[in-house]
């Protein structure tokens, strides 16, 4: 059974600002690929939702949190069964400190 993806409001702002970084510093082109390379990405979720790794930095949490990788980007989600979807909550830069940006969101 095919799954919904869905983004949460956190995960599309991080998305928009990759977009928006890439727009200004590489161009519209190369920020387009890159969002659209993250997202079709994670389209392989809806109907093989446990391919991604889980997370080690958010083991302790009550969701299984999973996450992608797309070029330096990480996609981080979780399984909700009991909406039928894939939640996709955030998207960062893997060249970051992860304990950095913890503390920061």
């Amino acid at each position: 059974m095919e799954l919904n993806l869905f983004w949460t409001d956190f995960s599309q702002k991080e998305l928009e600002k990759i977009y928006e970084y890439y727009r200004e510093n590489a161009g519209v082109r190369v920020a387009k690929n890159l969002v659209n390379g993250i997202y079709n990405e994670t389209l392989k979720l809806k109907n093989q939702p446990r391919i991604g790794q889980e997370e080690e930095f958010l083991e302790n949490r009550k969701q299984e949190f999973r996450y992608l990788v797309y070029k330096n980007y990480k996609v981080i989600y979780w399984i909700n069964e009991k909406e039928n979807r894939i939640e996709i909550n955030d998207v960062f830069d893997t060249r970051q400190n992860p304990a950095k940006i913890k503390r920061t969101k």
